[in-house]
């Protein structure tokens, strides 16, 4: 999770939720603030497949393709949100979604810190207590 959270700060993304499963992984994050998506996924694959094989002689552990899908809506968000979540829970490797330690789903359910800024009301809410507001940009349309 430390690469994820590096590989956050330094591109400047929103991560709403994740779950790394044993053979893949989902990620619900919005567009970089700097460079690409295609760019900030690439950085992150790279550092942590160095950190995997420096400790392991595995395959790899990247496909070399990602496969994105365009969130537009809440309730879309909620959707993916969930499938993501419920990922483990389908698969049989625990009951509650809460119960996967490599995933934000605790965090949603408590406000647990997970190794990874997450993009929730928690987030929000200790922002606020702190007195940050986020300002939203709007792009200018012409």
């Amino acid at each position: 999770m430390k690469t994820l959270e590096r590989t956050r700060v330094w591109y400047g993304f929103y991560v709403v939720g994740y779950v790394v499963m044993p053979e893949h992984i989902h990620l619900l994050i919005s567009e970089p603030e700097r460079s690409t998506l295609a760019v900030a996924l690439q950085m992150l694959k790279q550092i942590s497949s160095r950190e995997l094989h420096a400790s392991t002689k595995h395959a790899p552990f990247w496909q070399p393709r990602y496969y994105d899908f365009n969130v537009w809506s809440e309730h879309k968000r909620a959707e993916k949100l969930s499938y993501i979540h419920n990922n483990p829970v389908k698969r049989g490797l625990v009951t509650r979604p809460e119960e996967w330690a490599w995933s934000s789903a605790r965090h949603y359910a408590t406000g647990e810190d997970c190794g990874v800024e997450i993009e929730s009301w928690w987030t929000a809410r200790r922002r606020e207590q702190v007195g940050v507001f986020p300002t939203v940009r709007l792009a200018r349309v012409e």
